[in-house]
C-alpha cells in the first residue's frame, strides 16, 4: 500500500521508502511517489531487462529511485549512479541507506569528454536542472561541480545496462560514449530540448553500437535499446 507515515515521515511507493523532505520532493512528485506513477515507465522496463550478475550504470541519479530500485528488487550486482546536482547528493544517500540499497552507489559529477569541472544550473524543481542554461531562467544558481572522463569510467565499471535521464544532455553525452559493452539502454529523451534531429542523432548512435530500439517495453518519451534481441 502507498501511505505517507505519519511515524517515520516517509512515502513509500513500489515497496521502497523515501524521506518526506519538501525541499527535495515538490507535491507533484510526492504525488507520484504515493500512486507509484513516479519513473513508472523506466521502472517497468529496468525490472524487466536486468539480470543477475548485470552492472548498472544511472546518469542522472535523480532522488535515488531507479538506483534503489535496481539495487532492491532485481538481481543487479551493483548499481552506480551519476548525479550532478549537489543538493540531491544527501537525499539519494538517505535513501540509499533507508532501504539498505548495499549495492547501489552515487557519485556527484558530471561524464563528459574528459575530467575537471562543469557548469551546472540548478532550479527550484530539480528535474529542470541540468548543464545548459534557460532563455526564461529568472531562479537559477550556476554552480562548479566534479566532471569525469566517461570513457575512464566505463573502462573502469564495465556496464552491462545504462539507465540515462539526464535533461537533453543525451543528445551530446552518447556520441562520445563507449556503448559497446552494453547489453540494454533505457532512456528518456527530451525532444522539446533536442528536437527531431536531436532525437535521430540519439537512435542512430545507439544502432550504431549495436543496441536496437526495442518497441515492446518503450513508451512515449521512455526508449528501450537492446543488442539481445
Amino acid at each position: 500500500m502507498n501511505d505517507l507515515s505519519n511515524s517515520n515521515r516517509v512515502l513509500r511507493s513500489r515497496g521502497m521508502k523515501f524521506p518526506l523532505d519538501t525541499s527535495v520532493l515538490p507535491q507533484r512528485i510526492r504525488t507520484l511517489l504515493r500512486t507509484e506513477a513516479y519513473e513508472a515507465k523506466e521502472a517497468t522496463a529496468i525490472e524487466k531487462l536486468v539480470r543477475k550478475g548485470d552492472v548498472v550504470m544511472e546518469l542522472g541519479g535523480g532522488i535515488g529511485f531507479m538506483s534503489t530500485l535496481v539495487a532492491t528488487k532485481t538481481r543487479a550486482k551493483s548499481v552506480h549512479a551519476f548525479e550532478a546536482n549537489p543538493q540531491l547528493i544527501p537525499y539519494i544517500k538517505q535513501v540509499h541507506a533507508i532501504n539498505k540499497a548495499k549495492k547501489a552507489e552515487v557519485t556527484h559529477a558530471v561524464l563528459g569528454a574528459q575530467a575537471g569541472e562543469a557548469t551546472f544550473y540548478v532550479r527550484p524543481n530539480f528535474l529542470a536542472s541540468s548543464l545548459a542554461p534557460m532563455e526564461d531562467d529568472t531562479d537559477v544558481t550556476a554552480v562548479t561541480v566534479p566532471a569525469l572522463d566517461v570513457n575512464a569510467v566505463i573502462a573502469d565499471l564495465k556496464p552491462s545496462v545504462l539507465i540515462c535521464d539526464i535533461e537533453g544532455a543525451e543528445v551530446d553525452l552518447l556520441p562520445q560514449m563507449d556503448l559497446t559493452g552494453l547489453r540494454a539502454v533505457v532512456i528518456e529523451t527530451h525532444p522539446q530540448w533536442i528536437g527531431k534531429e536531436g532525437i535521430r542523432k540519439v537512435f542512430r548512435c545507439l544502432d550504431d553500437a549495436g543496441l536496437v530500439f526495442f518497441p515492446r517495453w518503450s513508451h512515449g518519451k521512455v526508449a528501450v535499446f537492446r543488442s539481445d534481441w
